[in-house]
């Protein structure tokens, strides 16, 4: 029975990350082929800082990950305080119920949604050309804020009730209360949910394509336009480069938790 649940672990590793290996692999690829390998080369690194409207693009994602993952990390965690701190259980239950739409919503709809409303919405005031950066970004944010919610909600059932309530006794006021004495014990949720909201709008093509203007084009919407005619190795090598810096910077937020997570055990201890 082990032995099958190993070889069952193994192929699903495989699964998982085989296809990004032969990425990496052809990445480095001297000749323009997706099914040879010509060699070692850093030809097509070379050809994707040469490709602007891919690195604008590239821009352009970057900026719109980091705003909305900064912006849906404040308001998801302020969101995730006051459901927290709610006393009735059905009102809790009915709002985490709501949150919980977007995630399980099929992205296709929820796209196609919003463009509707943005569309709607610019004729009641009367204005064209309505799609565009901001209508991306609240998009983006939209689909986000779930997830920091449901990162941070666990981080604060794990804290004392009465913590906040202590510091408040002894004078503090309660938004300084909250982040001398919670805001620390939450803080690998809070970065859970900024990193999975980063990643997600860094990587979000469907709801994009709905509310994306022509003036600002997104990475994902760059690369479908490239399958029209042929996806060319440079996009192999951008991939490889974005997945060794997400991979980076999850090994670095795992050990700045695990380095937290000590100095909580050994305050106790203590």
């Amino acid at each position: 029975m082990k032995t099958m649940i190993r070889i069952y672990t193994v192929l699903v590793y495989v699964f998982l990350y085989l296809p990004i290996a032969v990425m990496i692999l052809f990445s480095f690829n001297s000749i323009n082929s997706t099914g040879v390998f010509g060699g070692f080369s850093l030809r097509w690194y070379r050809e994707l800082f040469r490709d602007s409207e891919t690195l604008n693009a590239l821009k352009n994602s970057i900026i719109m990950a980091v705003l909305s993952s900064l912006i849906a990390t404040v308001v998801g965690t302020a969101a995730a305080v006051g459901i927290d701190k709610m006393r009735s259980r059905w009102l809790k239950s009915v709002t985490l119920t709501v949150t919980n739409i977007p995630m399980v919503n099929p992205e296709i709809v929820t796209g196609v949604s919003m463009m509707l409303l943005f569309v709607f919405a610019s004729r009641l005031v009367r204005i064209s050309g309505v799609l565009g950066f901001w209508t991306l970004l609240i998009a983006h944010v939209t689909f986000n804020l779930p997830y920091v919610i449901l990162s941070v909600l666990p981080k604060l059932r794990q804290i004392d009730p009465h913590l906040q309530e202590a510091a408040q006794d002894l004078g503090c006021p309660p938004l300084k209360s909250f982040f001398l004495a919670v805001f620390p014990t939450i803080v690998p949720g809070v970065l859970t949910g900024a990193i999975m909201a980063f990643t997600l709008s860094l990587d979000d093509f469907v709801i994009s394509y709905f509310t994306n203007g022509p003036e600002f084009q997104t990475l994902p919407i760059r690369i479908f336009s490239m399958t029209k005619k042929r996806v060319t190795p440079d996009i192999y090598s951008l991939s490889t480069m974005l997945f060794a810096a997400i991979l980076l910077l999850l090994i670095i937020i795992n050990v700045l938790q695990a380095q937290s997570e000590k100095q909580q055990s050994k305050k106790k201890y203590y």
